[in-house]
């Protein structure tokens, strides 16, 4: 008989072993023997698909067993024999009464019995978006990161915080902004924040979101955030300086409405240490060319530590001009560029009126390294790189 040379191998290094496959892999070591059966419920991260089970036999029952329902989920857990730290949930098909039910328990189950570090909840995949988030949830004191996806949050009316949470994702869910400000005022620790509401009842300032990112170091805001996070009534005067912020992304920002722009650049005025600023602009068929008049208005910022710029925008956005001129504005007042990467031209003509006149202008760079990209019919989209 051959040697098992791996099972002779020291608890802690069969965890290390275990993490690194899927779940699903790892759960299939239990029917190599008996001293494997129990093995992989000691890993601490776990990762599960969730759908909805039928009564119908299915003709591919190997893929059918991919998956588990959450009452499934809910069993394995009780039968966990070491601690969870991280769990991913993706939850597809469509929810009853009693899913909800098992959600509810799976989570309640983890406030009380895991010290979870990361939890990752996905209901993107059922067929009908908008299922509350379990008010459990906001029990896991010790939460490292959270990532939520197409949820509805309320928070309970009694909320002690996320006191150790540093990155916080939010994508498509729907909650009020004060709601948001209260989850964020109590994450003290907060690093990383991604932003997409998709839908919210009320507006919030600038000043009023700011002033619950002290210790921020990346912020992503979707174009959705954007149309309800307006500017205070003297968006010159900030409260709050993001000092520790080193990457900002901005989705649906348009150089050709005065307000957007006039967003943008309150958010760079308010980050001297920024290293690196994405941009996704809207598309826009007409607009007041306001850019002119704002930009003038900050023409004091200075971004000394800007490393790297990146604009992606669709081809027929309108304001091209006006993105060569913002482009011109970075580069006066970037010292240490070092990157710009510009995302979605349609044609080689547009992408050398770019060239040559971002080539032209006064930089405080000596090197900056140009990357446009464009579309290719029926490819991968090509690339160019022009030092500069």
């Amino acid at each position: 008989m051959a040697l098992d040379r791996i099972s002779t191998l020291t608890q802690p290094i069969l965890e290390t072993i275990l993490s690194l496959l899927s779940t699903e892999e790892a759960a299939r070591t239990s029917i190599l023997s008996k001293e494997w059966r129990y093995r992989w419920t000691t890993i601490p991260n776990l990762e599960f698909t969730s759908r909805k089970r039928t009564s119908e036999l299915t003709s591919d029952e190997e893929s059918e067993m991919k998956y588990m329902d959450l009452h499934d989920l809910h069993q394995v857990l009780l039968l966990r024999q070491g601690p969870i730290h991280e769990l991913t949930l993706s939850m597809e098909g469509y929810w009853e009464d009693d899913d909800l039910f098992e959600f509810e328990q799976i989570i309640l189950h983890l406030s009380r019995n895991h010290i979870v570090r990361k939890l990752e909840l996905d209901a993107s995949g059922l067929e009908s978006l908008g299922y509350k988030l379990p008010i459990s949830v906001f029990a896991l004191h010790h939460l490292k990161e959270l990532d939520l996806f197409s949820f509805t949050i309320e928070l309970p009316s009694i909320f002690n915080g996320f006191g150790s949470l540093v990155k916080l994702n939010l994508s498509d869910v729907k909650l009020s902004t004060k709601t948001l400000r209260r989850l964020l005022s109590n994450c003290p620790s907060l690093e990383s924040l991604h932003v997409d509401i998709d839908e919210s009842d009320d507006e919030c300032t600038i000043n009023e979101l700011l002033k619950c990112l002290p210790v921020i170091e990346e912020l992503s805001i979707s174009s959705d955030v954007c149309e309800w996070l307006v500017l205070d009534s003297d968006p010159q005067e900030l409260p709050i300086s993001l000092v520790h912020l080193k990457v900002l992304h901005l989705a649906g920002m348009s150089f050709i409405e005065g307000s957007k722009s006039a967003f943008l650049l309150v958010f760079i005025k308010c980050s001297p240490n920024l290293e690196r600023l994405c941009l996704n602009m809207a598309w826009s068929s007409k607009g007041d060319e306001e850019y002119p008049a704002v930009k003038n208005e900050y023409s004091n910022v200075w971004l000394e530590h800007l490393k790297e710029l990146e604009i992606s925008f669709w081809s027929r956005s309108h304001g091209m001009e006006l993105l060569m001129e913002f482009g011109k504005f970075i580069l006066v007042r970037s010292p240490k560029l070092k990157k710009v990467n510009i995302f979605g031209l349609d044609d080689q003509c547009r992408e050398s009126m770019i060239v040559n006149t971002l080539l032209g202008a006064p930089r405080a760079s000596p090197a900056v390294n140009f990357k446009i990209s464009y579309p290719v019919p029926w490819s991968y989209p090509s690339t160019r790189t022009t030092p500069v």
